[in-house]
């Protein structure tokens, strides 16, 4: 009898530790309150739309490891019969690829000690080795203060990747290395020279194996194939180089160049692909319990890192109230934004995150509304979300 209560009294014991541990579970899995009307960013979108900051656009935001809002407005382009936008529509990441592809790249290798960021960039690439560019280091390139030139056309020059290439090997330093910030789409064509090398892959390949693959980024590449293109956003009605309507194919000129595979631009992402890599970057670099970067990594790299700029290595970050990503999240914030209308956005203080695609270019990247309606759009997305914003 005496064993038969001490039975019952073990598994009661056990039982009520289960009910506690999930409710603990539970409870830690919501870190505040959150409203859930989400009426005004709805309208703030749709004004969009209405206004030509953009034909269309996906948006989703979340905190940790949860969804809070996720949903497509409008169509791929201002012909309300073109076909409407899609929770799983593909982008044009544009700029966004330095971060997500790039970036992540050279953490992955940083934590694998197959690259030092104070190494100079000649001891992967000896034909840099010309006009000064000996002093730059892998650091000067994440920072952009490498003393690279912003941008070349090379279209209206070149018909090769390979001139580009040699062009940026060859160039001359239009600056001191390291004295101030200029951003620039060379200094990470050169980091992904760098990666390629140190690796023996395209970067690409290697950003498939070791990022895509692992994260269940299914819908994420460089060069989608004819068989996505139709589910890709269309860009711009390209009337001064390619000559025709771009839908599927890396919209900047020096990314098509290169054969779409690039370090500043060519990735294409659905928001929730995107979300993924985001929940990995703010649960200390795991994913479905898969080591992905190590978190004392993706903590430096998401830093501001000098007085001289607003970046972290690779990343941007939050310095002031006019930021893409508004004026409520916290200065703890990173994120970075894309030439053709995207973004992503993490407050590191509450792990929250808004990723926002649009395809602002189409028709014509002379449409610049998206600037000051990013700031405007995650500031009303994180008042909706917080009872604790005035």
């Amino acid at each position: 009898m005496k064993k038969n209560n001490l039975t019952e009294s073990r598994n009661n014991y056990k039982y009520w530790g289960i009910i506690i541990i999930a409710l603990f579970l539970f409870t830690s899995s919501v870190p505040m309150k959150i409203k859930s009307d989400f009426s005004l960013v709805d309208k703030t979108m749709e004004k969009a739309i209405a206004d030509s900051i953009f034909p269309g656009a996906v948006l989703l935001f979340g905190i940790d490891n949860k969804f809070i809002y996720e949903k497509a407005y409008g169509n791929y382009t201002y012909d309300k019969s073109s076909p409407q936008m899609k929770l799983n529509t593909i982008f044009d990441l544009a700029s966004v690829s330095k971060v997500v592809g790039t970036t992540s790249a050279a953490m992955i290798l940083v934590e694998r000690g197959k690259l030092n960021l104070d190494d100079k960039v000649i001891k992967y690439l000896p034909e840099f080795n010309n006009h000064g560019k000996d002093k730059i280091t892998v650091r000067n390139l994440l920072l952009h203060n490498s003393g690279l030139a912003a941008f070349k056309k090379y279209y209206d020059v070149y018909n090769t990747s390979e001139e580009v290439i040699n062009d940026i090997m060859n160039t001359d330093l239009v600056y001191e290395p390291g004295t101030k910030y200029v951003y620039s789409d060379l200094g990470i064509i050169t980091l992904q020279k760098v990666i390629e090398k140190i690796t023996g892959m395209r970067l690409d390949k290697f950003l498939k194996k070791n990022l895509f693959e692992p994260l269940d980024m299914t819908r994420t590449m460089y060069n989608p194939p004819d068989s996505l293109k139709n589910e890709c956003a269309p860009t711009e009605i390209d009337t001064f180089f390619r000559m025709r309507p771009l839908q599927g194919e890396v919209h900047d000129e020096r990314a098509y160049m290169l054969h779409g595979v690039a370090g500043h631009a060519g990735l294409f992402s659905t928001v929730e692909d995107l979300s993924h890599f985001v929940r990995m970057l703010i649960n200390d670099g795991k994913y479905n319990g898969k080591h992905i970067i190590d978190a004392k990594i993706i903590e430096e790299w998401t830093d501001r890192q000098t007085s001289q700029s607003s970046r972290g290595l690779g990343w941007d970050t939050k310095i002031d109230s006019i930021a893409p990503c508004g004026k409520y999240f916290s200065n703890h914030s990173f994120g970075h934004t894309g030439y053709t209308g995207t973004s992503i956005w993490v407050d590191k203080d509450k792990k929250f995150f808004v990723i926002l695609l649009s395809n602002r270019v189409y028709p014509t990247r002379k449409n610049r509304k998206i600037y000051p309606f990013r700031s405007l759009i995650h500031s009303i997305i994180y008042k909706s979300v917080f009872d604790n914003v005035n």
